[in-house]
């Protein structure tokens, strides 16, 4: 990922609202609150980012299946692929648009179609349309059925995407109850962290032991600070569980992990501080 000035920017007024959180608000309930909105603040810009690089991942490889069709139909009526894909050059393809458009000004300009196809694939950075591609440069460079291979190129990534989304609804619903199942977990900690542990508190510091420990050598928020941890680590790894099923990778991941996260710190705090 590409670090830009925006970056920067969220990460420089988190510091500074937190160096004012420390000097002004210090002792006061909402002291932990402000520096959970901060670190959200931090993490946003890149969180942001990465998920507009998975958005124009699968644009990109719903785009590619067009432009492969699009190949394929020209192929098929005589037209060598070289041309066929300066002939392609001005047609709208998203995302992938200023790729296509590269790779026919390279092909215009007498670099060969193999080299041309190869750098095509790494600009754009796809697993699946660099498998895809290679097919279709030796394809090109052997000669004989090409229309027939650049056919079976096209069926093969129409299938691989159409898996992908029939993946994404089947897995909508788990992901959802990994979502509802997190919030009850929230519940479960905030119901220990308030009502369950300074009721037992309050019962050892009658003579009676809590967990093996003496109350008064442990006070109540001892006892419930690893909850928010507890919390981050839960949130952390449930996300890129969730990602995984989802989409089939980790870094898909990253946004559910973010979220569950920030749940987490927000609700925690906040309750801490407001009530």
């Amino acid at each position: 990922m590409e670090i830009k000035k925006r970056h920067f920017i969220g990460v420089l007024l988190a510091v500074v609202i937190i160096a004012l959180d420390i000097i002004l608000l210090r002792d006061m309930k909402i002291f932990y609150f402000i520096i959970g909105i901060c670190l959200v603040m931090s993490a946003l810009p890149f969180v942001v980012t990465l998920i507009l690089e998975s958005n124009r991942e699968k644009e990109n490889g719903e785009m590619f299946l067009e432009f492969a069709r699009n190949l394929v139909e020209s192929v098929k009526a005589g037209t060598p692929v070289s041309k066929s894909i300066i002939n392609l050059r001005d047609k709208y393809y998203g995302s992938l648009t200023p790729h296509i458009q590269k790779l026919a000004n390279q092909i215009s300009l007498g670099i060969p179609v193999k080299k041309s196809l190869e750098t095509f694939a790494q600009d754009v950075d796809s697993r699946i349309i660099e498998r895809a591609i290679n097919l279709i440069s030796e394809a090109e460079k052997a000669g004989g059925e090409v229309e027939g291979i650049l056919e079976s190129v096209a069926s093969s990534v129409n299938e691989i995407e159409k898996l992908k989304k029939e993946r994404q609804s089947a897995i909508y619903s788990l992901v959802v109850q990994g979502y509802i199942i997190f919030l009850v977990f929230i519940a479960i900690m905030l119901i220990m962290q308030f009502k369950i542990i300074p009721m037992t508190s309050e019962i050892s510091s009658a003579g009676t032991e809590f967990g093996g420990f003496a109350s008064a050598n442990y006070s109540v928020e001892q006892i419930s600070a690893p909850m928010l941890y507890l919390l981050l680590f839960q949130g952390f790894f449930t996300g890129f569980i969730i990602g995984k099923l989802a989409e089939g990778n980790l870094k898909a991941g990253i946004k559910h992990s973010f979220a569950l996260v920030v749940l987490s710190l927000l609700i925690y705090t906040g309750a801490k501080a407001f009530m």
